[in-house]
């Protein structure tokens, strides 16, 4: 009689092991983080054409997380970084002395002395050499709208993205979104246009060693006719409408 109890045992056991409910994801943040009162008008102008709540979401951007967004320009996504790891996370802004410069240094520094930025690492430092050596283990690197950039500034990719790939940890996101140039393109349009071809950038990004793991379609436009400039200097009240690729690489 002992043999038939302990298999009953142990059969009750496995079956209220299986029936335990799975512990539900955590639930999406980004609409919280773009809601906050204390963001700028500013800010919050921009934020119909760039969709910062799924933007976050798609990428995963949680609290305690160590990120980085490279060509940081003035703020405005690297704020949002900020807000969503949180006072436990850590956010490294990176610029090159050109964009400083040119366009940046200002609102860049008035940004950082803001509270809610105190997490935030300023990072002044060229394309090819993004990141300072204690980037190391983050969870996600973000350049957004600036890759063509890079092209046109001739910084070597190449290292660039080998560089993030050394930063980031295991299964960590290396996250991409750009203008979107016409098919055959290539990078033909990156300093007269500002856009690049899709296919480009994940062959240069997947050579570093990346997996592309998912493409969101919220900054996508069909009718956009891609032969026009979305630059703000350039685009006027069409700034924000350009088609746009958002890619999700990871690293293996």
């Amino acid at each position: 009689m002992k043999a038939p109890i302990r298999f009953l045992a142990v059969l009750l056991l496995v079956l209220g092991c299986a029936s335990k409910p799975t512990p539900p994801a955590d639930p999406p943040r980004g609409a919280a983080v773009v809601a906050a009162p204390d963001r700028s008008d500013a800010d919050r102008a921009l934020d119909a054409g760039r969709h910062p709540a799924q933007m976050l979401d798609f990428f995963g951007i949680r609290p305690g997380m160590r990120v980085a967004e490279l060509g940081a320009g003035g703020g405005y996504t690297t704020e949002l970084l900020a807000r969503a790891v949180g006072p436990t996370g850590r956010v490294y802004g990176q610029n090159t002395k050109f964009v400083l410069e040119r366009f940046a240094e200002k609102p860049w520094s008035e940004r950082l002395a803001k509270p809610v930025n105190a997490n935030v690492v300023r990072a002044d430092r060229e394309f090819d050499d993004p990141l300072p050596p204690d980037a190391k283990d983050l969870d996600a690197v973000l350049i957004v709208l600036i890759y063509h950039d890079t092209v046109w500034l001739g910084a070597d990719r190449a290292r660039m993205n080998a560089a993030v790939f050394a930063a980031l940890k295991r299964g960590g996101i290396y996250g991409v979104i750009d203008h979107s140039a016409r098919t055959g393109a290539g990078t033909d349009d990156v300093k007269t246009l500002h856009r690049i071809e899709e296919r480009t950038v994940v062959a240069e990004v997947e050579k570093a060693g990346f997996r592309l793991d998912a493409s969101a379609d919220f900054l996508r436009n069909a009718g956009d006719p891609r032969d026009w400039n979305d630059s703000p200097t350039a685009a006027g009240e069409r700034r924000g409408t350009s088609d746009r690729f958002v890619l999700k690489f990871r690293k293996p």
